[in-house]
């Protein structure tokens, strides 16, 4: 017998486990459909415990270059399984605050597959497909996430070639690696191994990393990174990996680079190639829910989907595939539904962030992006070099850049790269929201010193009020 509920939310990621406990505290019974951990990829195998291998990798560089600041250390070393041990209980620790969080608010919890019945009811399947539970619910939200991409030629087998799961549990560290994919996932793999002392090699099919970022971002991530000793292959593709033959073990990295083809030694491969949203085996066909290339159709108001009682959030409703997204769009789903009158989500002004060092943040349009769209653009660029806080932390490299409307002074946009810039992007975010002229940014008093100053020195050289770079202004 079915066990009955309001709200029945399949997927326990930052947008899975938000609805549910929005939907609680609105009055309605809810129950929540887990296939394997609590707070999904993020908490478990994505966003949280690759910060904290990050962490690490960046601790391993302050040592390594701490005579840079007057500081001897004699002797140091990596000590990779200690590395990933801690990685892996932080990310326990986050998962176990999602398993209170759903206590708290009176969440029911069923670990398994959920796969539609009907419009009205989930089975429930335990790992050999066996139903364990029958769940009827008046609302449906999917949250389902999304799995790594895998180039054809280069499957993911878990081995040879892996997948950013596999790649932050990785019993010993490898002393050669091959990076497909330079996109956030891929880079921020990228920087931790080479930082902690493996030959890493990146290819990348665009003509720059990070290719959703402005060219500038991606043309100085660059030239930081051949500086540090990384092997960047831009405008390149993989085209097979073999094992090597004879004595000895490894892999043979075939890399068409434009102008012919070069082979990579490597111990391992980590494919990073985008995601798509899991959609397949949940039943989605058999009770109509719409969807196309892995992603469900929503209106983007209400988070509907074809069929008026099932809604679907965050990746599996399609790009941008972040966990913030997920989170804003589980609280306008649900609140939507409920009679609350929640502000549209604006999907110009969504923050994206990449934590390799020196980090990377944007949100709104590039400059290019803006021009094409038919706007004449004011921009302001701020190198952290000129900025008294970086310099002392010895961190100078890295630039802010800002995109206004010439016409009606509308902050279009704004992408940096530096130490600890995720953390300056959102000044920007709730500038955009206001809609903060960049005349207010000047005028408002940036504490000194701080990294932050930058983005107000920016600002104001896309006005021609700088006063920091020496511009001669007519």
């Amino acid at each position: 017998m079915a066990k009955e509920f309001d709200v029945c939310v399949i997927g326990s990621g930052p947008g899975g486990y938000v609805a549910a406990i929005r939907a609680s505290q609105l009055g309605y019974k809810t129950a929540i459909v887990e296939k394997r951990h609590l707070g999904g990829v993020c908490l478990n195998i994505g966003c949280i415990p690759t910060k904290a291998l990050l962490r690490s990798a960046e601790v391993y560089e302050q040592v390594a270059n701490a005579e840079d600041y007057g500081i001897k250390v004699d002797d140091y070393s990596v000590d990779f399984p200690s590395v990933i041990k801690r990685s892996r209980k932080v990310a326990t620790k986050m998962s176990k605050g999602v398993q209170f969080l759903m206590k708290a608010n009176d969440i029911e919890v069923f670990m398994g597959k959920g796969v539609f019945d009907s419009k009205e009811e989930l089975k429930v399947l335990d790992d050999n497909e066996e139903e364990t539970e029958r769940i009827k619910a008046d609302k449906f939200i999917i949250a389902t996430g999304a799995r790594p991409n895998e180039l054809p030629n280069i499957p993911i087998d878990g081995e040879t070639v892996v997948g950013y799961e596999q790649g932050m549990q990785l019993d010993e560290q490898p002393e050669k690696m091959v990076v497909i994919g330079a996109g956030a996932i891929g880079i921020e793999f990228a920087y931790f191994y080479h930082a902690m002392g493996t030959e890493v090699s990146v290819v990348e099919i665009q003509d720059q990393l990070v290719p959703l970022e402005d060219p500038e971002i991606g043309k100085e991530l660059e030239k930081i990174y051949k500086k540090k000793g990384m092997n960047i292959y831009t405008g390149s593709s993989v085209e097979k990996v073999n094992k090597k033959r004879g004595r000895g073990s490894g892999l043979k990295v075939t890399v068409d680079t434009g102008d012919g083809t070069e082979e990579i030694e490597a111990d391992i491969v980590l494919s990073a190639v985008g995601v798509k949203g899991n959609v397949e085996g949940i039943g989605l066909d058999e009770i109509g829910v719409e969807y196309e290339n892995n992603t469900i159709n929503v209106d983007k108001k209400t988070y509907q989907t074809s069929v008026e009682n099932i809604y679907a959030i965050g990746d599996v409703a399609g790009p941008p595939w972040l966990a913030h997204k997920a989170t804003h769009e589980a609280l306008n789903c649900v609140e939507q539904f409920a009679g609350e009158k929640p502000m549209d989500i604006n999907y110009n002004n969504i923050p994206a962030c990449t934590y390799c060092e020196p980090q990377i943040a944007s949100v709104g349009y590039t400059e290019a992006e803006a021009r094409e769209e038919g706007f004449d653009v004011k921009v302001g660029k701020f190198p952290f070099s000129a900025n008294g806080k970086a310099t002392g932390l010895g961190h100078q490299e890295g630039f802010v850049k800002v995109v206004f409307d010439e016409k009606y002074g509308e902050w279009l946009g704004c992408q940096m790269i530096g130490h600890g810039v995720t953390e300056m992007i959102a000044e920007v975010v709730a500038a955009r929201e206001l809609e903060t002229t960049g005349h207010e940014i000047i005028h408002a008093q940036h504490p000194h010193p701080t990294m932050s100053e930058a983005v107000m020195e920016a600002v104001a050289e896309a006005y021609k009020v700088g006063v920091h770079l020496g511009t001669k202004v007519n």
